[in-house]
């Protein structure tokens, strides 16, 4: 009679174990979408490599050997040469935040030697952030129609410069 019991007693404890367990096990798929995503943009950089490009001594050439393509060239001169690298760091379905950034700029004398090696990393990343949907701007604040009806009566006035010479 005593082993009956104990085992009705028991059973409850059983099942309520075997929800819990079954519910923890469903949760474990839910909370893998709250993990943060790591990301790499970029050059892959090595500090041995980068530190070998020094000015006076290495070309075009000898860099494309060492480090590889360039990840883009100067907007205005073809004589600087970029290697850039960015970690990013992302949680569910936010933007992703830059963690770490380097930028190596290789600057080139006209006859395609190297003349500077430069660094630079997230301390030179500007934040942008829009105010609403305008863009404040310096000058006169107007309406829709002292914008459409604002220059009437201004052409060939005295001083408005416009009109036929006389």
């Amino acid at each position: 009679m005593m082993i009956s019991k104990a085992r009705k007693s028991l059973a409850p404890h059983r099942r309520s174990t075997r929800a819990a367990m079954l519910i923890g096990l469903a949760a474990i798929p839910l909370l893998a979408g709250c993990g943060q995503l790591r990301g790499h943009q970029g050059f892959i950089f090595d500090q041995a490599l980068a530190g070998q490009i020094l000015p006076g001594v290495d070309n075009r050439q000898s860099v494309e050997r060492t480090l590889g393509r360039p990840t883009f060239t100067g907007q205005y001169a073809t004589n600087e040469w970029y290697y850039f690298a960015r970690d990013t760091r992302q949680l569910a379905f936010a933007n992703p935040r830059a963690t770490a950034q380097q930028v190596m700029r290789v600057r080139f004398d006209p006859s395609g030697n190297v003349e500077t090696v430069d660094f630079t990393g997230l301390d030179q990343v500007a934040n942008i952030s829009p105010e609403g949907k305008k863009t404040p701007t310096l000058g006169r604040d107007r309406t829709f129609f002292q914008d459409l009806f604002g220059n009437i009566g201004a052409v060939g006035a005295p001083g408005a410069g416009g009109g036929a010479p006389q």
